[in-house]
């Protein structure tokens, strides 16, 4: 059994009362404050003052941001030229850089689903990047 004073977790308490509780107990509500002081110091070190579930709209500026029509043609200009530059591929590396990048496969699953060595898949990748860098500087 450890005491411990209630005016430390109660800030409302004005003057000290101890209490027995068991150990475990005592020991649950060390390593609470433990947890608690690291989430302030992230808190601090990230500058992360806002939450987000405050209900005073910054939840939806961050997550609904409307775009200009000058940026939305810039974002369609630019995946049309990626497209592209990426039917310029042959069929094997464009189909290896699709699913890498598009699909989100990793390199070692393309592997696996190709029967292929998971290097050959990385210098294909590379090899169809570099060349879509060169098409894509020539437009």
């Amino acid at each position: 059994m450890k005491k411990i004073n209630l005016k430390d977790i109660y800030p409302f308490w004005k003057t000290d009362v101890w209490v027995e509780v068991e150990d475990e107990v005592a020991e649950e509500m060390h390593r609470f404050d433990l947890i608690e002081s690291a989430y302030r110091l992230r808190t601090y070190r990230h500058r992360a003052y806002y939450s987000l579930d405050r209900n005073d709209g910054i939840e939806q500026d961050v997550l609904f941001r409307s775009i200009s029509p000058e940026e939305y043609y810039e974002r369609k200009l630019s995946q049309q030229q990626i497209y592209e530059a990426l039917c310029q591929l042959s069929e094997k590396s464009a189909r290896r850089i699709y699913a890498h990048y598009f699909l989100g496969m990793s390199k070692v699953a393309i592997a696996r689903a190709e029967h292929v060595d998971e290097r050959a898949i990385r210098k294909s990748i590379t090899r169809g990047l570099k060349q879509m860098e060169q098409f894509l500087k020539n437009l």
